[in-house]
């Protein structure tokens, strides 16, 4: 049985929204020139219906559309839970424009006509860095399954150890033998996977309100 790709190493895929379908085209076969997939939406009403794919991507958006514009939908992208990296294009854009796209996160704000080669840089960086969240994300998801292998017991032993406590420490606080607490300690760290002590501290702290 074959193993489902993880997201961050899927194909990406580039997000376009844009209101003229000339544009959309343009786009979709530079794209493909380069061997970007390439989805194509009129409207961000459109965009928002379609599924999204768990896998690596980014976003460009034109800032002038009927109806919703670019900056405003991008705006409300983290509340609605959509962290792609955005890529804005515009006609007509001037520089306060500009500085207010990035400064609310946005990877570039190109003005029509822009050169190809600007845009696919862009494209790729967004790629980049949404790559790296989502390997991010599943490093963390990952952790959390193996804490959860922990028994309660064991959990709770780590969590002192994290605290800097020996293990006569831990015992005489949790009224348990030493003996109990190596044991329960040992097992812990082979759960976590954990090479060493120092590891195994990182590796809850990663973890957050989870450890």
């Amino acid at each position: 049985m074959t193993s489902p790709t993880p997201p961050a190493t899927a194909e990406p895929i580039v997000y376009i929204v844009d209101d003229d379908p000339s544009v959309r085209a343009a786009l979709e076969d530079l794209l493909a020139s380069v061997g970007l997939r390439a989805l194509c939406f009129g409207a961000t009403r459109d965009f928002l219906a379609h599924p999204r794919e768990s896998a690596p991507g980014c976003l460009v958006l034109d800032v002038r559309m009927p109806g919703q514009s670019g900056l405003d939908f991008h705006r409300q992208l983290g509340a609605l839970g959509i962290p792609l990296p955005v890529v804005f294009i515009t006609g007509h854009g001037d520089m306060a424009m500009a500085v207010g796209a990035m400064k609310a996160g946005a990877i570039e704000f190109l003005a029509k006509p822009f050169r190809d080669q600007d845009l696919l840089d862009a494209i790729q960086n967004g790629i980049a860095r949404d790559r790296q969240r989502l390997a991010h994300e599943a490093a963390g998801a990952e952790l959390r399954a193996r804490w959860a292998t922990l028994t309660p017991g064991e959990q709770e032993v780590v969590r002192l150890v994290v605290q800097g406590q020996l293990n006569k420490q831990i015992a005489w606080q949790l009224q348990l033998s030493e003996v109990t607490v190596k044991v329960r300690r040992g097992q812990a760290m082979r759960k976590m996977q954990a090479p060493s002590l120092a590891e195994l501290v990182r590796m809850v702290d990663r973890l957050g309100d989870a450890g």
